[in-house]
C-alpha cells in the first residue's frame, strides 16, 4: 500500500507539520470493526506510526456511499492513539484531493465525531472541527518552572482537546522557550499550548503559539491545528473578531486561519506532499 508524508499547513515543502498518510482499501481492512469502520489490528497501526515517526500518522478508508461520513480516519502518534488531529487531517485531505480518490467536500468519520474538509478557490483547505471550550484555572504548582517562563492565565480546553492553554507576556516569550519536557508531563494529559498576541499585526498573523506533547511522545509538535479549535476562541474574544490568523511553531513554522462559527470552528491551511512512497509490511 501507498505511504505519503505530507507537510501541513504550509505552502512549502519541508515546513509546517509533517504527518504520514495511509489510504486503506476495504481489502487492506479486515482486522476489526468499531464506530469509525474496519481497521488493520490497532497494534499494526501503532507500529506503522512508531516506524513513521512523526507527531502524527494518519489511516483512512473509504465507508458505503450514504452514510453520515466517506471515510473512516484515525491518528497515531509514535507512542499512542489520540482522539483529535487537526494536521494530519488536513494532510489526508489534501492526499485524497492530489489523488483523485475524493472531489469535493469529504466528511470523515472519527472519534470525536464527523469532521469536515473542503477545498477552497485559492487551493487552501478548510477543516470543520468541534469548538473547544475553556475554562479559568489557577496556575498549576510547578508549570511555570517547567516552562521557563512567566504565566499570564491558564486555561483547561474540552476533553477532545486535553491541552492546558498558557498564556505568556508576549510574543518574544513564546519563541524564547525552552521547557523541560519531562516536567510538564505532569501538568496535561496530552499537552501544553503556550500563546501570546503577535508583537506586529502587519506580520500577517493575529497570535503565537508553540505546542509540548510530551505526554503522547512529542517534544514539540510544530502546527497543532486542533489546538486552534481552543486558540480561535480564546484571542477571538479577546480581540473581537470570529477571523484570525495564528503563527506556531519553533524550529518548523506555520500558519492557520481560523473563523469562529459557533460550536464549530473552521481550520485553514494548505499542504504540501514531500515523500510519496509504498510500505512493505
Amino acid at each position: 500500500m501507498r505511504i505519503r508524508i505530507v507537510d501541513a499547513f504550509t505552502d512549502r515543502p519541508f515546513s509546517g507539520n509533517p504527518a504520514g498518510v495511509v489510504l486503506l482499501d476495504p481489502s487492506d481492512s479486515p482486522g476489526r470493526s468499531g464506530s469509525t469502520g474496519s481497521f488493520p489490528d490497532d497494534s499494526w497501526l501503532q507500529k506503522v506510526a512508531a516506524e513513521v515517526n512523526l507527531s502524527e500518522t494518519a489511516f483512512a478508508h473509504p465507508l458505503p456511499a450514504g452514510g453520515a461520513a466517506d471515510w473512516a480516519l484515525r491518528w497515531f502518534t509514535p507512542a499512542t492513539e489520540v482522539d483529535m488531529c487537526g494536521h494530519a487531517t488536513l494532510a489526508t485531505a489534501h492526499v485524497l484531493h492530489t489523488t483523485g480518490a475524493a472531489s469535493g467536500p469529504v466528511r470523515f468519520a472519527t472519534r470525536s465525531g464527523v469532521l469536515g474538509a473542503a477545498v477552497e478557490a485559492d487551493g487552501g483547505i478548510t477543516l470543520d472541527f468541534p469548538t473547544s471550550s475553556l475554562t479559568p484555572l489557577p496556575v498549576p504548582e510547578g508549570l511555570a518552572e517547567a516552562l521557563g517562563a512567566e504565566i499570564v492565565a491558564v486555561h483547561g480546553t474540552a476533553a477532545h482537546v486535553g491541552d492546558l492553554l498558557v498564556e505568556l507576556r508576549d510574543e518574544a516569550a513564546v519563541r524564547g522557550l525552552a521547557p523541560d519536557h519531562a516536567a510538564l508531563k505532569a501538568h496535561s494529559s496530552r499537552g501544553v499550548i503556550t500563546t501570546a498576541l503577535a508583537a506586529d499585526p502587519r506580520n500577517g498573523y493575529d497570535f503565537v503559539s508553540r505546542g509540548f506533547f510530551p505526554s503522547v511522545g512529542i517534544d514539540e509538535d510544530p502546527v497543532t491545528g486542533s489546538a486552534h479549535t481552543a486558540l480561535a476562541p480564546y484571542w477571538s474574544a479577546r480581540l473581537g473578531r470570529d477571523g484570525l490568523t495564528g503563527f506556531q511553531g519553533g524550529a518548523r513554522t506555520g500558519l492557520v486561519r481560523t473563523r469562529l462559527r459557533g460550536d464549530r470552528t473552521l481550520l485553514t491551511g494548505r499542504a504540501v506532499t514531500v515523500i510519496d512512497g509504498e510500505l512493505h509490511a
